[in-house]
C-alpha cells in the first residue's frame, strides 16, 4: 500500500483526505516512479473542484513529480530501476500526491546532474507552460517587449526568467506592490500593481504608446480580452486560463496579431506520442537552463504530503509566490 492524498468526489481543496491505496502497476510503455517530491499548481485545485468524466474515486490529484524509477513496463527499455526522473503527468489519471506514480516512459525526463528532486519537481507544469509559450508558440525574439501577468506566480515567475535568458528588451509584469522587489530579482524591468493601477495605461506609457510585442496571460478570459488592446502591430498573445472570446470582431485592419491557447495535458488527451515525447524534450531543455544558472526553481515552501489540502487552499486564495513543493 502507499500513502496518498485523494478526492472522494469533486470538491474544494479542503475536501482532500489522506488514504492508503494499492501501489499501481505500470502498463506497456509506462514506468512506475517512487515519488520523492511533487509540487502544487493552480490546475490541481481547479481540477479538484470540477472533476473529470475519466476519473474514478478515490482519485489522486497532482501533476508534477520527481523521483526514482521503481519498475518498468513492457516497451520502456530506455529506463532502468534507480534512474532519477521528472515529469508532467496527465490530469485524467492518478497523479503525484502519493508515494508512487505512473507516467508514459517517453514523457519523462532524466533529472540533470546537480538538481535535487525538489528543484526538479518545482518546474514541470508552470515552467514548461511558460517555456512552451515563449519558445514553441510565440517564438520570443531578442530585444522584443513582453507583458507577463502574475509575475510572482509559478508560470509568471518562470516566464520572466525565460524572457530574460532569451534576451527580451523590455519585460513588464503585473504583481501586487508587495512583490515588486521579488519580480525584479527574477528579471522584470517594470512592475504594475494590478490592484491600484490601470494596466493598459501603464503598458502603453512604458512602450511609448506602441504596445508590447508579446503578452502571456495566465489569469482569465476577461484580462486576455483586455490584452488584445495592448499588443503592438503583429503582436502575439498566449493564453493559459481562457482565450479572448471576440478575437475576430476586435481585430481592426491596422493591427494584426495572433492568439495561442496553452494546455500541456493536451498531449496526453490527444494520445499523440510525438506530443508526449515533446514534454520530455522540453523538460530536458528547461533543466539545461537551470543547471546553467539562468533559471532558479523559486521554491517558496516545502511541505509534507499531509499538508497538501491546506496549502492548496492557500494557493487557491492567490496568496502564494513561487512554488510549493511536497517532500515525500
Amino acid at each position: 500500500m502507499m500513502r496518498s492524498i485523494v478526492l472522494r468526489a469533486p470538491g474544494e481543496p479542503h475536501t482532500l483526505t489522506p488514504a492508503d491505496l494499492p501501489v499501481p502497476e505500470p502498463g506497456p510503455g509506462e514506468i512506475r516512479v517512487r515519488i520523492k517530491a511533487a509540487s502544487l499548481n493552480p490546475a490541481d485545485y481547479k481540477m479538484a473542484k470540477n472533476g473529470h468524466p475519466a476519473w474514478t474515486y478515490p482519485f489522486v490529484p497532482g501533476l508534477d513529480a520527481a523521483g526514482v524509477v521503481d519498475k518498468t513496463g513492457e516497451g520502456a527499455a530506455q529506463w532502468r530501476e534507480g534512474d532519477r526522473v521528472v515529469y508532467h503527468g496527465s490530469f485524467v489519471r492518478n497523479g503525484s500526491f502519493a508515494e508512487y506514480g505512473i507516467v508514459k516512459a517517453n514523457a519523462a525526463a532524466r533529472i540533470a546532474e546537480g538538481l535535487s528532486f525538489e528543484e526538479a519537481a518545482a518546474f514541470p507544469c508552470a515552467g514548461l507552460t511558460a517555456y512552451q509559450a515563449l519558445t514553441r508558440k510565440m517564438n520570443l525574439k531578442q530585444g522584443a517587449s513582453i507583458l507577463i501577468h502574475a509575475g510572482a506566480g509559478g508560470v509568471g515567475g518562470y516566464a520572466i526568467q525565460l524572457a530574460k535568458a532569451f534576451g527580451a528588451g523590455q519585460i513588464i509584469t503585473t504583481a501586487s506592490a508587495a512583490n515588486f522587489d521579488y519580480v525584479r530579482t527574477l528579471g522584470a524591468h517594470a512592475a504594475i500593481d494590478y490592484n491600484t493601477e490601470d494596466v493598459r495605461e501603464r503598458v502603453l506609457a512604458l512602450t511609448d504608446g506602441r504596445g508590447v510585442d508579446y503578452a502571456l496571460n495566465s489569469i482569465n478570459r476577461q484580462t486576455a480580452q483586455a490584452d488584445l488592446s495592448l499588443l503592438a502591430f503583429g503582436g502575439q498573445l498566449a493564453c493559459i486560463a481562457g482565450a479572448p472570446e471576440t478575437v475576430a470582431d476586435f481585430q481592426p485592419s491596422h493591427k494584426t496579431f495572433t492568439v495561442h491557447k496553452m494546455m500541456l495535458s493536451g498531449a496526453y488527451l490527444a494520445g499523440d506520442e510525438r506530443a508526449e515525447t515533446e514534454l520530455g524534450i522540453m523538460a530536458e531543455q528547461f533543466m539545461a537552463l537551470m543547471t546553467a544558472g539562468k533559471i532558479v526553481p523559486m521554491i517558496e515552501k516545502r511541505i509534507s504530503l499531509e499538508e497538501v489540502p491546506g496549502e492548496l487552499t492557500r494557493l487557491s486564495q492567490r496568496h502564494v509566490r513561487g512554488k510549493i513543493v511536497v517532500v515525500l
